[in-house]
């Protein structure tokens, strides 16, 4: 009976620098995929810390042709003073209105309703953005 051979003869066949090549590319992958999420962590944490006044629009109410309103929570730093700009949109998408509504009450949370002036019915209110002051 003759002897079988387990493992085929080292660097015939070329397998190990292919296994080498392999191994390189894993840990060259994990490593800038770790790198990759580290960065997009940090981005995600610089955007929401940074911001240092921050609305949501609860909601809106179209109350006539020249008018509509626009419930607004605003969080911010209580030392901090801003402003928040709306705008409000006809049926076609066009702007008919547009203010900038400011927040200087020492409070780090401000429950408000604004209301906006139009230059024709609006059928929807949108927030563009919040920002402070200096």
């Amino acid at each position: 009976m003759a002897a079988v051979r387990e493992a085929l003869p080292e660097g015939r066949y070329g397998r190990s620098q292919d296994e080498r090549a392999d191994r390189k590319l894993k840990i060259v992958g994990s490593v800038l995929g770790a790198a990759f999420l580290a960065m997009f962590g940090w981005f995600g944490y610089d955007y929401v810390a940074g911001q240092d006044v921050s609305a949501e629009l609860i909601k809106s109410r179209i109350v006539s042709d020249t008018r509509a309103e626009a419930h607004l929570e605003v969080r911010k730093d209580r030392d901090a003073d801003g402003h928040c700009t709306l705008r409000a949109l006809s049926e076609d998408g066009g702007e008919v209105g547009r203010a900038d509504f400011r927040f200087d009450q020492r409070s780090g949370r401000i429950d408000e309703v604004v209301s906006l002036r139009t230059t024709s019915r609006a059928t929807a209110v949108e927030l563009k953005g919040c920002s402070a002051d200096g």
